[in-house]
């Protein structure tokens, strides 16, 4: 892609931007994609106490892990 100068910013706002339809779709896509990467898969119900952060960190493992079956 190009590059375009500006003299104002009334021009800039008035540019045309330069994209393929297709884009706007596999963009979602990929955004998509991230989103399930970084979130858990079930979320337990209740509430949790736990005694030590060991036990704490334990527990999250063991939420992982399971989510990603």
């Amino acid at each position: 892609m190009p590059v375009q100068k500006f003299r104002s910013i009334e021009e800039m706002s008035a540019a045309l931007t330069r994209t393929s339809a297709s884009d706007g779709f596999e963009r979602f896509l990929r955004h998509c994609a991230r989103y399930r990467a970084m979130s858990p898969r079930i979320y337990p119900r209740g509430v949790f106490k736990f005694r030590s952060l060991e036990e704490a960190q334990l527990a999250r493992s063991v939420i992982e892990r399971d989510s990603r079956r």
